[in-house]
């Protein structure tokens, strides 16, 4: 692939700031631990193929991919299409209101990490529509359908030394296992389901291009990755996989120029998540900067699976973010050198071989290939095998033990933790006890305690585990609202379905064992409702002149309901209804001289007594007050005079 930075997309990517991953430092540095959690990053790279103008069958919207030539570094991606996960909670509606405003329509919806492939007008500038929607309180993320490229080199030289097998200890580790009941889904231009030395091991897959179930391979790519990771072995013929007994799901991910989408990447992964897969390979550059293929990552680890791809082969040093997620692979050759071809970063997480490196090829052949697209299905088929020695193990045990026991090769920019070692990964994993009784943490971040909410309300929840949190649910007043998957976890509350008033919110994480944490409830008062009661005194009238016993009489009105009336004298509460009318009964006693000597009152509600001498033709106020549940306040007040 070119080296040339015209060739190379400007990513960006989604990283766990609970998760420490190693920073970039010199050939000596000391290696930080991870403790339980440990960073992992994907990287998938630039174009430098034709693309076909016809959009891939099945894939809504899709259209020749446009160059954002005002960026030195090119990025590709769908004409008038963005991908965009709302919050969970939001309703299709509220959410077609968002979309409405940019001119977008849901095309395509990914069930699974809650993400709508959005298809916009023609002429419509669709990297202004992402960063406007990316900033709506009620959206997660938004972004460009951007494409990746394979990151391969065939040779056309017969290599028919498999070294890489014996350089990272595959002979030992099969001791133990050949990866028997994992399956591994390569992510990639289809499978040759004919050679063979797959079709023994292949399972079921799908196309995501074409939307049907031919995994035909359309240029080569995905069968030479296949064999690397599973190709049959003690077969007599061919070349043997690392994990040779593990079974292949092909999944096509790319139209037959090789383009692959962010979408279908994250189709792929989802739907290898949910057909059994235990491990997924993608070989290509450029998925460490999406967050709709993180969220398919973080779903897929959910289920117990683990996500490699390749770090690239542009041979320059990538300030791609490090991202929990997915596992990057850089190459090395037969000596443990860094392969020059190989890009390297901070991303890095460990080194594999990928120079020379025997395969299957399209047609039933074999040959060499070179590249970082070599070294990530390697790095799949152990962790193959260490699922297969393990299957209790949970993602973040797999990394642990794949970095720990990663031969150090120097600075981690380069080799990540290290070369894989699949003799010591394995024989770590079987020695490895799974007990994981510590639920997750789980606060409510906003809205804050006592505040007042109204419409839709953006839910922020942090939620953290010693494993791996994988899911949240928000509870409204005890009831389930709705449950998010994706870290960074958040809701979209529509207040609207409750009548004001005071609510509860409350936040429940489950990690994959079962382990419940549960968060403080916080109390909030919703407020949709901004038009206060309307009060009335009907009796007595402001102005009267009144003694003896005086019968007040009080009503109000709301346009949701009445929660209280109050009613004070000269400032004093002398009663309290709970309810749209009040009825009080102010007992008015005078002297022969004019001077009241008591005031006395009895009716609904709290009441008052008092004993005050009030001067005869005196004026009093009488004053009523009625909330609603929102809190809104109304009053009403008549002036009268004592005789």
């Amino acid at each position: 692939m070119s080296t040339s930075s015209q060739k190379r997309f400007a990513l960006r990517a989604i990283g766990r700031s609970s998760l420490p991953h190693r920073a970039a430092v010199s050939d000596n540095e000391t290696r930080l631990s991870r403790g339980a959690r440990l960073a992992a990053l994907v990287s998938l790279g630039a174009l430098s193929i034709a693309v076909s103008a016809a959009p891939p069958a099945g894939s809504p919207g899709a259209q020749q991919p446009a160059v954002h030539t005002n960026d030195p570094q090119q990025i590709h991606w769908v004409k008038g299409r963005v991908l965009v996960q709302p919050r969970a909670g939001l309703s299709e509606k509220n959410l077609d209101k968002i979309l409405s405003e940019h001119g977008g329509r849901r095309a395509q919806r990914i069930s699974q990490i809650n993400t709508y492939i959005v298809e916009l007008p023609e002429g419509t500038d669709e990297a202004a529509v992402a960063k406007a929607l990316k900033g709506h309180p009620h959206i997660k993320f938004a972004e460009l359908d951007q494409a990746v490229e394979p990151n391969l080199t065939l040779n056309d030289q017969y290599f028919p030394n498999e070294w890489h097998l014996t350089q990272i200890g595959a002979p030992t580790a099969w001791n133990a296992t050949t990866g028997s009941g994992v399956i591994i889904a390569v992510l990639d231009s289809g499978v040759d389901a004919s050679h063979p030395d797959l079709a023994a091991n292949l399972v079921p897959g799908w196309n995501f291009s074409d939307n049907n179930s031919n995994t035909s391979d359309v240029q080569g790519h995905g069968t030479a990755v296949a064999g690397i990771a599973s190709a049959v072995g003690n077969n007599s013929v061919g070349v043997a996989g690392v994990s040779f007994g593990s079974k292949i799901m092909p999944l096509r991910i790319t139209d037959s120029t090789g383009y692959a989408w962010w979408s279908m990447v994250a189709q792929g992964i989802t739907y290898a998540a949910d057909h059994g897969a235990r491990v997924a390979n993608v070989s290509y550059e450029g998925a460490c900067c999406s967050s709709t293929i993180i969220s398919a990552a973080q779903y897929l680890r959910n289920k117990g699976g683990v996500l490699t791809a390749s770090a690239g082969n542009d041979g320059t040093q990538m300030t791609y973010t490090p991202s929990d997620y997915v596992t990057t692979v850089t190459a090395t050759d037969s000596s443990d050198a860094f392969a020059s071809f190989s890009a390297s970063g901070n991303y890095v997480d460990v080194a594999a071989p990928g120079v020379g490196i025997w395969t299957t090829t399209l047609g039933g052949g074999y040959a060499a290939l070179s590249g970082t697209s070599g070294s990530a299905p390697l790095t799949a088929g152990v962790y193959a095998l260490m699922i297969a020695a393990n299957p209790k193990l949970a993602p973040s045990t797999l990394d642990s033990i794949l970095f720990k026991t990663a031969v150090p090769l120097g600075s981690s920019i380069y080799y990540g933790w290290g070369r894989v070692n699949a003799s010591a990964a394995v024989a770590q994993a079987q020695q490895t006890t799974v007990s994981d009784t510590t639920p997750p943490t789980v606060s409510i971040g906003a809205p804050g305690p006592s505040s007042k909410v109204s419409g839709l309300v953006p839910v922020s929840v942090s939620a953290t585990d010693n494993v791996g949190v994988a899911r949240v649910d928000l509870l409204v007043n005890g009831t389930l609202y709705a449950s998010d998957t994706t870290a960074p976890y958040g809701f979209s509350w529509d207040t609207a379905t409750l009548p004001d008033g005071s609510a509860t919110l409350q936040a429940k994480a489950y990690d994959a064992a079962g382990n419940l944490g549960t968060s403080s409830s916080v109390s909030v008062t919703v407020a949709n409702n901004t038009v206060p009661p309307t009060v009335t005194i009907s009796n007595p009238a402001g102005g009267a002149v009144v003694s003896g016993s005086v019968a007040i009489s009080v009503s109000a009105t709301d346009t949701d309901k009445v929660s209280q009336i109050s009613l004070t004298i000269d400032g004093k509460q002398v009663a309290l209804s709970y309810g749209s009318t009040l009825s009080y009964t102010w007992s008015v006693s005078t002297t022969s001289s004019g001077t009241a000597t008591s005031a006395k009152g009895r009716g609904k509600g709290k009441q008052q007594q008092s004993s005050t001498t009030i001067p005869s033709g005196t004026s009093h106020t009488i004053t009523a007050t009625a909330l609603d549940p929102a809190g809104n306040k109304g009053t009403a007040s008549v002036t009268v005079t004592v005789q």
